[in-house]
């Protein structure tokens, strides 16, 4: 049994590394999920003229630690994490059409006995459509499309890892709404959305079957309909001179469902604060709250499931190129 666990283990190292080098090599334009809000920003501010503009930024994080007869103890590891952030705009009279692309994976491994376990992972797309109504305002269609790319387990229920409690569409958000965003100037916007969609997927036969996320046990797909908020802010030209290099960029989301307990309100709140060094270096920290009433969590007394607040951090010092 220890043979076949340690092999498990050495197939996920290889396969985390393999992920690893594809978004550092095949994508070199990697960036946290909101920095893609304050470059989309800050390339408004210098292109006021119609046409398409488009791009993205960097940030790769590695570390490593190697022991060899180390009184003090410890043990050898090594981490990766890699994000990747497209953005493209197009504006034409009182047309405006943004588009943006997400992608994260991170990883730490300490072989010598927790092995491979997955820090980060994420993918999400964004297009919003606007056109002019007045002042400040415009009518917005918005879509959104988010899920992750490998399996997560809970190692504290399941020290083995070896059944997953997510993976690839399992779960996927795809949420579609419309109603009037609010812009007054490039560091903020606002969209309320009275009409919108959202379905929540869940492909696998196992965690469907135990209706994970929200879905009835046996569906992989839930419906809902409900009220959309997004707010966005983003500032990169703070005047003190101990905070020019500073960007900090904070994206809100909230949903009700109309259909089915309307008081709970879903929330993710992401925050991004990143100090720029120099050209190529960067210092970033990362928080996202989430909050689903949807989504239970099990009751370590053996009660029932309860949902939670979710949060996430992550500080990272690594490779960082804005183009």
């Amino acid at each position: 049994m220890n043979v076949k666990i340690k092999t498990i283990e050495i197939m996920k190292s290889k396969k985390a590394i393999l992920l690893g080098l594809i978004l550092v090599l095949a994508f070199p334009i990697a960036a946290q999920i909101t920095s893609t809000d304050a470059q989309l920003r800050s390339q408004e501010s210098k292109a006021a003229e119609d046409g398409w503009h488009a791009g993205g930024v960097t940030t790769v994080n590695f570390s490593q630690l190697y022991l060899s007869n180390w009184a003090a103890g410890g043990e050898n590891s090594y981490s990766l994490n890699g994000l990747v952030s497209l953005f493209a705009s197009y504006k034409k009279n009182s047309l405006t059409w943004d588009n943006t692309l997400d992608m994260g994976y991170g990883f730490v491994n300490q072989y010598q006995s927790q092995g491979y376990r997955k820090t980060d992972d994420k993918f999400e797309f964004n297009s919003k459509v606007g056109y002019k109504a007045f002042s400040d305002f415009y009518y917005s269609g918005l879509l959104n499309f988010k899920t992750q790319f490998d399996k997560g387990y809970d190692y504290k229920a399941d020290p083995e890892a070896l059944n997953p409690i997510s993976k690839f569409l399992a779960p996927a958000y795809l949420t579609a709404a419309l109603g009037l965003s609010y812009q007054p100037n490039r560091y903020f916007s606002a969209l309320i959305a009275p009409v919108t969609g959202r379905m929540t997927i869940v492909n696998d036969e196992n965690l469907s079957s135990i209706g994970a996320f929200g879905v009835d046990p046996g569906s992989k797909t839930r419906m809902e309909f409900g009220g959309y908020i997004r707010t966005i802010y983003s500032k990169n030209d703070f005047k003190p001179e101990f905070l020019k290099n500073v960007t900090l960029t904070s994206k809100l989301d909230l949903f009700s469902n109309y259909l089915d307990n309307p008081q709970y309100i879903d929330v993710n709140w992401e925050v991004l604060i990143s100090l720029k060094v120099n050209r190529f270096l960067s210092v970033n920290l990362n928080t996202n709250l989430v909050y689903d009433y949807d989504v239970k969590f099990a009751d370590p007394d053996g009660g029932e499931p309860k949902d939670k607040v979710q949060f996430k951090e992550l500080l990272g010092v690594g490779f960082s190129l804005n183009f």
